[in-house]
């Protein structure tokens, strides 16, 4: 499997699908299947995913060549570090308010020196106790993912900050969050939203890092691609079933 961060080290645009509400293994499957996607994410701010979902997803994501990585809330540590040892590439933390903030969750996803991660190698990522630990503390210091949310007005005035930290690898901009943090809910398109993909374009571009966002439609994501963009997320998985039903009540309409 070709992971999130040999992708972006190879410049690749990266495809990511949401999982939240409908995280089956057999939906993972499909979407495999498919062909298309290189990641998916587990949401685990907004919908009750478990430990044992993720762990069963990350391996159906694997077995289609898919890297995973788990969304969290800024809430808790243990999550973060069972979302690696369940077998997904690292996390992405939600709702980060500064640079401060941020480094917290660089030192929660690192083994010493650089953090203070509780060293366990009973994990996916330690190949379950079978890798001695320093070579599995230095290996999973090199290759954990992890990306930074800018959703916040004050998490985008610290953007070159966060940038700036060694161990953040992307910054995602979630757009929703974001523009309702300056009043524009929804009104994606607004010049000042597109000043604040900007300005997170241009930290990232500073600091050698890359950055990825949640598109509202393909405009959107033409748009932030030639901005410099390199992770896209279109969709997910209610969103998907979503266009299903409705794609299929237009195929029968005149039985609906």
């Amino acid at each position: 499997m070709k992971t999130i961060k040999q992708r972006l080290a190879d410049n690749e645009i990266v495809m990511a699908c949401g999982m939240g509400r409908i995280p089956h293994h057999n939906f993972l499957q499909i979407l495999g299947m498919n062909g298309g996607f290189h990641a998916v994410w587990f949401d685990q701010e907004h919908t009750g995913v478990t430990q044992e979902q993720i762990e069963i997803g990350a391996l159906a994501a694997r077995s289609f060549g898919m890297d995973s990585f788990v969304r969290v809330a800024p809430t808790d540590y243990a999550v973060v570090t069972r979302s690696i040892e369940g077998g997904t590439s690292g996390v992405m933390i939600a709702q980060v308010q500064n640079a401060e903030h941020a480094e917290q969750f660089v030192k929660y996803t690192k083994y010493a020196p650089r953090g203070y991660r509780g060293l366990n190698s009973s994990g996916y990522d330690g190949k379950f106790g079978n890798v001695k630990l320093a070579e599995f503390c230095e290996q999973s210091n090199k290759d954990t993912f992890l990306a930074i949310q800018i959703e916040t007005l004050s998490a985008l005035n610290d953007a070159d900050a966060i940038a700036a930290i060694d161990g953040v690898d992307v910054l995602f901009v979630g757009p929703a969050d974001l523009g309702q943090s300056m009043g524009l809910t929804g009104d994606f398109f607004n010049p000042k939203c597109i000043e604040a993909l900007d300005k997170v374009a241009a930290a990232c571009k500073k600091h050698g890092k890359n950055w990825g966002v949640v598109t509202v439609n393909p405009d959107y994501a033409d748009m932030v691609v030639e901005k410099g963009c390199r992770i896209l997320s279109p969709t997910s998985d209610n969103r998907l079933l979503n266009m299903g039903i409705k794609a299929t009540k237009g195929e029968y309409s005149k039985y609906f």
